[in-house]
């Protein structure tokens, strides 16, 4: 009951901030130190009471972030009736700013708990909203500076949150098309969208000299404030599903940053040198992204090949050799299955470490035997496999090479072992039963001790 009143009185009172705007009271210090900045310690009692979110972290990163900009907000407002160093400028302005990280990490949390923001699409997300806030820089700070009396840090603090929205929205847009909408990424997105056009609306308004404090566009942070705080009492999605940014957006804004800055460097004063620390950070995410990106892409290559790999020899494993034999239609040649004799008894007597060692041995013999370009793998067991192009006539010379490189004993931890091996042979005919017939032989020729048998 109390949390329903919250959320019905911090509306009101904003209504009630957005009426003085027109009556004789506008502007005192009444109004604009007291009314508006208890409009977003409410938020923060909202969000605080706030049914529970599956994500430990969404909540408290919300309230820290709406807390920051409340200080920063106090301190700008404090100024505004009584004389403070100019240094208070400076820390109202860096605790608006740190706003934002905080909400960058809550609000794609929040819109979906199931699955977190990657830092990949974090990157993503920072990169666009650069690349935008180089553009926005590059026309408007030379512009904006003398409305603010020729200070540079309050220019560039003005621009900053912009560029930081764009950011912000990015990120917001991306979780969202990742997720799908639901009621509660609708209010954050309204939200974001409120703060954003705020900001832009205040460096308009600079830019134009109508700026004053008390206006209306302050009303427009405050209406942000309340949307994000009253999305945390609205269902969110819960499904898993993964969708980043568009690679042609961060490509833009790369080939943005870098165009501008080759201009700089062409053309020295043409363009304010302003959008050097845009523009820069733009090209040094774009490499921190790409470097992660190419580490990501060669731990992928080595995954799908521990995939198709056998962990204990080292040779490529029954998948891989499926696949070979799937591409292998057409062509002139055999496939050789082995499986060994009296290898059982190895790991009955000696254990499997010994089994395994022996396995090894066994798999750099073969592979010696045979020739330039032919597959060995092994399948599983104590059965391999192997692939070989050209002349059928010729696949029982090899089979045989493969057994006689077994006819001598191996010597594992001073132990004499003797293993055999029955080879099945099979003609690529260009039938899908290859596999088949070579698994038929080979069993063939275990039951009938023939050695090799080929069909």
């Amino acid at each position: 009951m109390t949390v329903r009143i919250l959320r019905i009185v911090a509306p009101s009172l904003l209504l009630l901030h957005f009426l003085t705007h027109f009556s004789p009271i506008n502007g005192s210090q009444l109004v604009e130190l007291y009314l508006y900045n208890s409009i977003p310690c409410l938020a923060i009692i909202v969000i605080a009471l706030a049914p529970r979110i599956s994500d430990p972290l969404s909540k408290p990163l919300l309230i820290t972030a709406i807390s920051l900009w409340l200080f920063g907000s106090v301190l700008a407002s404090t100024a505004s009736y009584y004389s403070l160093p100019e240094v208070n400028s400076l820390i109202s302005n860096t605790s608006y700013l740190l706003f934002y990280p905080c909400a960058v990490i809550a609000l794609p949390r929040l819109i979906n708990s199931s699955r977190k923001s990657t830092v990949l699409e974090i990157f993503d997300a920072s990169i666009v909203g650069l690349g935008l806030g180089v553009l926005g820089t590059t026309f408007a700070l030379k512009p904006v500076l003398p409305h603010f009396g020729g200070k540079l840090s309050d220019a560039l603090f003005a621009l900053t949150f912009p560029v930081c929205d764009l950011i912000l929205i990015s990120i917001t847009i991306a979780t969202i098309a990742s997720h799908g909408w639901s009621k509660r990424s609708l209010v954050v997105f309204a939200g974001v969208l409120a703060f954003t056009c705020t900001d832009f609306f205040f460096l308009w308004q600079h830019l134009n000299g109508n700026y004053s404090f008390g206006s209306i566009v302050d009303d427009g942070w405050l209406l942000g404030l309340l949307l994000l705080a009253e999305s945390t009492w609205h269902p969110g999605k819960d499904e898993e599903s993964a969708t980043s940014v568009n690679p042609i957006f961060i490509a833009l804004s790369v080939f943005l940053s870098a165009t501008l800055l080759a201009l700089i460097a062409i053309k020295p004063g043409y363009f304010p040198t302003f959008i050097l620390f845009p523009a820069v950070s733009t090209l040094m995410l774009a490499f921190i992204r790409m470097t992660i990106a190419l580490k990501q892409a060669r731990n992928i290559g080595h995954e799908r090949i521990l995939a198709r790999t056998d962990e204990l020899t080292g040779l490529p494993n029954r998948r891989r050799l499926i696949s070979e034999i799937e591409s292998f239609v057409g062509k002139d040649g055999s496939l050789l299955l082995l499986d060994l004799d009296g290898f059982k008894p190895v790991n009955d007597l000696y254990g499997h470490t010994t089994g395994d060692k022996v396995l090894q041995q066994v798999s750099r013999r073969f592979a010696r035997a045979l020739p330039s370009g032919a597959l060995l793998a092994r399948l599983g067991g104590d059965e391999f496999g192997v692939l070989i192009e050209g002349a059928y006539e010729h696949s029982m010379d090899i089979a045989l090479a493969l057994r006689a490189t077994l006819s001598y004993p191996f010597d594992i931890d001073s132990q004499q072992i003797n293993i055999d091996v029955s080879i099945g042979v099979a003609e690529n005919t260009g039938s899908p039963d290859l596999l088949r017939r070579a698994d038929d032989a080979m069993y063939r020729a275990k039951r009938e001790g023939l050695g090799v048998c080929r069909l």
